[in-house]
């Protein structure tokens, strides 16, 4: 018996605070079999669904590597070696991310990814998107050097003009850098783990031209035969026919 079925058996539980109702609608919306899946669809073995997931190992990277820089200072990797590396990994690690993000962008676009009542799936990963350009300009504002103050001087004058400019300085190293490494993180960190969240709630978007029947839609894994664990070949519609045939 499956786990869902094992809830399904047992009598709802009634809740009457708002602690317990929250708990209700997490078990509800976020079993465990959902947030922490054991197998996927068959579909998610093309690339096209691998870019999300390297989005978020560079962002990983993007992080531990941010903390170290920002442990040290931003004139730290000017006079350390070391500190010249870590902020290569970090710099490198930002054009993976915006790469891998960029393709899993359009990759959902013409995937009609909002499909299937994602909609908010598909608004918070564009938000993310968004945020981290953010935190990237800011980031490119820490370099310390002729770089940063060329783009600090420039984006004054847009910010200025836009009339935002008494609220967000980007001339004051301190200001960009506490938008750097506090708010900004913790606004991309947050909007990823919504992202995701949402994903795993409602599962990975299949592809357009997927079959309503196919096993792929019902969470199955199939085999290279083209057989869906715990069922007969017969009873899949992309079973192989001789093996169908053999079966009967």
């Amino acid at each position: 018996m499956s786990i869902r079925e094992e809830q399904k058996s047992e009598p709802a539980e009634e809740y009457y605070t708002w602690t317990g109702k929250a708990r209700g609608w997490l078990l509800k919306h976020l079993p465990a079999d959902k947030l922490l899946p054991q197998d996927q669809p068959s579909y998610v073995a093309s690339w096209i669904y691998v870019f999300g997931m390297g989005a978020i190992v560079s962002l990983v990277f993007i992080v531990v590597s941010g903390v170290v820089l920002s442990l040290n200072g931003p004139a730290w990797y000017h006079v350390s070696d070391f500190g010249h590396f870590v902020n290569s990994v970090h710099l490198w690690s930002v054009e993976v991310f915006f790469i891998t993000m960029v393709v899993h962008l359009w990759g959902k676009y013409w995937m009609a990814a909002w499909r299937g009542g994602r909609t908010l799936t598909w608004l918070t990963g564009m938000a993310a998107f968004l945020v981290s350009i953010v935190a990237a300009f800011t980031g490119y504002l820490l370099q310390t050097n002729f770089d940063s103050q060329w783009i600090a001087f420039e984006g004054k004058d847009a910010l200025n003009a836009s009339g935002i400019g008494a609220w967000f300085n980007v001339a004051d190293l301190g200001q960009i850098f506490g938008f750097h490494i506090v708010l900004l993180p913790l606004a991309v960190g947050a909007v990823v783990a919504l992202h995701v969240i949402l994903v795993r709630m409602h599962g990975v978007v299949p592809p357009i031209d997927a079959a309503e029947s196919d096993a792929q839609l019902s969470g199955e894994v199939l085999l290279g035969d083209g057989t869906a664990l715990g069922h007969s070949p017969a009873a899949q519609p992309d079973a192989n026919p001789e093996q169908a045939e053999a079966t009967r």
